[in-house]
């Protein structure tokens, strides 16, 4: 079976930076995904396409097709009053904050200077090229709640909240 719309893929991968930093790694036979169907960033799903189970790729990704290019706008200062009174504020952590559209986004705090905050809403992968090394463990075809629901279902299933 090759990958295609509505087979879920199971894959072991290394991602790493331009640096050859491992950024992130999934050895256990526990990724899974439901091709076609946006759950991964879009250079890896166009180059998983038509692969069979047992192969393995090497594929440079551009942050165009990863997870975007760094935009300056999503860069802000924020009053310190913004964020719980009793919560310590240290760079790299993240936070859910509401978008201009009223959307939940997830903001990561860059710096944090007296009573200003700067956030940074860009994810933390954007204008990074990345690099995976990626292994095909399993091809099978989407159940049709899968299909339904957009994403991969555990082996008992899947319940909602």
């Amino acid at each position: 079976m090759k990958i295609a719309e509505k087979h879920v893929v199971t894959i072991n991968y290394t991602l790493k930076d331009n640096d050859d930093n491992i950024i992130d790694k999934s050895d256990d036979g526990s990724f899974c995904y439901l091709h076609g169907a946006n759950n991964i960033i879009p250079g890896l799903e166009n180059a998983l396409a038509g692969k069979s189970s047992g192969e393995d790729i090497s594929v440079t990704i551009v942050p165009e097709e990863g997870y975007g290019t760094r935009d300056d706008a999503k860069i802000q200062a924020v009053p310190r009053e913004a964020f719980p009174p009793d919560q310590t504020l240290e760079p790299g952590m993240q936070f859910h904050a509401e978008g201009p559209e009223g959307q939940a986004v997830m903001v990561t705090i860059a710096t944090v200077e007296n009573d200003t905050v700067t956030v940074d809403g860009n994810h933390p992968l954007a204008g990074v090229t990345l690099n995976f090394d990626v292994t095909i463990a399993d091809i099978r075809e989407a159940s049709a709640e899968e299909l339904e629901h957009g994403h991969v279902h555990g082996p008992n299933g899947h319940h909602h909240d």
